[in-house]
């Protein structure tokens, strides 16, 4: 299995399980104070590693022309992504709030199509069609809540649509330290919701409710984001988001086996409508002749038939090593992702 395909399960998984947990460990927390916490342990857990890591503070890597990118995936997916979906489980019950989280990878991939051109084959537009009926099934029933609430949903939907925006821009920077980049949303997005709850009159929980938050933004949406980032490098936006939709299956397992909440029919429908269109994206298969034009990036990578280049340093060539280099044109045929190499229009 393609690594880019192991790192996106491996972050479904890991924020799919914190969707229920938020909801059951920040009971009496407002929805800001929420988002803040999660993202606050997100922040400085990874910062902490990539200290760690390179002995020291180092810099970022990024271009002055990424920069814009980064703050805008900031804003969208660590600010006003997570409050919209703290709101949304306050008013909606965790099974539906999972599931409804699905909705992030079809829009994830509409942004992709529309603003970014990426290409969309058959498959993934029928498996993101039936994870929309998967949703709009779900918005007629709250799994065991007040079905006649739209508040909750539509939070959530709005979430999605915030999540959406921010895969698209951090793609544009996927190439770069994923620790950083995740690290720095993650405090970022911390510190100024907790600053904004705070000054609402939020007040800061008891050290028995806060340690556990704490850990699960830091596994839920710090180590979660870090797999993403790695896998949007090799997947790209569209196909990374339906890899992700796994996740609020995970979520919904954990409501009901862990939390004990209850279903109603419609909930097991729309698992199955979601559960086809991950299974169409899953199986879907991307090959043709296509042009790569000459590029100047740097990243982590071997030396592959897209990385034929010469070093001035001492290097092994058993272990992948990151600097920048040159691509130099190259026209040929293999099965392929819209990866950092293969952005090309179709």
């Amino acid at each position: 299995m393609n690594l880019s395909i192991v790192y996106a399960l491996a972050a479904a998984a890991l924020f799919g399980a914190s969707t229920p947990l938020a909801k059951s460990l920040g009971l009496g927390l407002s929805p800001i104070l929420l988002a803040g916490l999660l993202y606050l342990g997100s922040g400085i857990g990874l910062t902490g590693i990539r200290l760690l890591r390179d002995r020291g503070w180092k810099p970022t890597g990024l271009t002055p022309s990424e920069w814009p990118w980064l703050l805008g995936a900031i804003a969208f997916g660590g600010i006003l992504g997570p409050v919209a979906l703290m709101v949304g489980l306050t008013r909606t019950a965790g099974t539906t709030a999972s599931l409804m989280l699905n909705l992030e990878s079809v829009l994830t991939a509409v942004i992709a199509w529309l603003v970014f051109k990426e290409n969309a084959d058959r498959r993934i537009v029928l498996g993101m069609l039936a994870i929309v009926l998967g949703g709009v099934v779900l918005s007629w029933s709250d799994g065991g809540g007040n079905s006649r609430d739209w508040t909750g949903p539509f939070a959530v939907a709005l979430a999605c649509l915030c999540w959406g925006i921010d895969n698209n821009l951090t793609r544009k920077v996927s190439a770069s330290d994923a620790l950083f980049i995740a690290g720095a949303k993650g405090l970022i997005a911390g510190l100024v919701n907790t600053g904004l709850a705070l000054y609402l009159g939020a007040q800061t929980p008891a050290t028995a409710q806060l340690l556990p938050l704490l850990l699960v933004g830091f596994l839920g949406y710090g180590i979660s984001l870090v797999m993403f980032v790695l896998a949007l490098r090799g997947l790209g936006s569209a196909r990374t988001g339906a890899y992700f939709s796994t996740a609020p299956f995970l979520g919904a397992a954990v409501a009901l086996f862990v939390l004990g909440e209850s279903v109603s029919v419609a909930f097991w429908i729309a698992s199955a409508l979601m559960a086809v269109g991950v299974w169409l994206h899953l199986t879907e298969r991307h090959a043709h002749e296509h042009q790569h034009d000459a590029t100047e990036h740097g990243h982590r990578h071997v030396h592959d038939e897209h990385h034929q280049h010469e070093h001035t340093f001492e290097w092994d060539p058993a272990q992948p090593h990151s600097h920048v280099h040159v691509h130099s044109p190259l026209r040929h045929s293999h099965a392929h992702f819209p990866d950092v190499h293969h952005r090309h229009r179709h």
